[in-house]
């Protein structure tokens, strides 16, 4: 599937070549930190089927695997792009929010579930509103 995305300012854009089969949640802790929110969603692209457009600002960071990860930002707006290995990336994990096409990428794995808050496999339950009031 062929996919287009940008960073919330629109400064980074990309396109990709991707499965989306592969479409995923991790719900480590660093990316709890990382997405400010609970989980954060993926889309792995491997290096020959991704292409960028702008210069993301990259920030080091040694995960719980033992793995440094470059996590990548948009430098003015602060939108997480990607996330993929420090060094020789051959596998860049894109960051679904900023996908055009993310309704149609729905996870279809879940990893690092042991991280995960005990209350988010049950957001089912959770009251639902279309929108925010006031």
């Amino acid at each position: 599937m062929r996919i287009d995305g940008a960073c919330h300012c629109g400064k980074i854009t990309f396109e990709a070549e991707v499965d989306p089969d592969k479409a995923g949640i991790c719900h480590c802790s660093d990316c709890q930190a990382l997405s400010g929110s609970a989980f954060t969603t993926f889309l792995p692209v491997p290096k020959e089927a991704f292409r960028l457009r702008g210069e993301p600002k990259i920030y080091v960071k040694t995960a719980e695997s033992g793995n440094r990860r470059a996590q990548a930002f948009c430098p003015e707006c602060g939108s997480r792009l990607y996330a993929t290995s420090e060094k020789d990336p051959q596998v860049f994990n894109i960051r679904t929010g900023t996908v055009r096409q993310r309704a149609q990428l729905a996870p279809k794995s879940q990893v690092w579930c042991r991280s995960a808050m005990p209350w988010v496999m049950e957001l089912g339950a959770v009251s639902q509103h279309a929108k925010q009031a006031g």
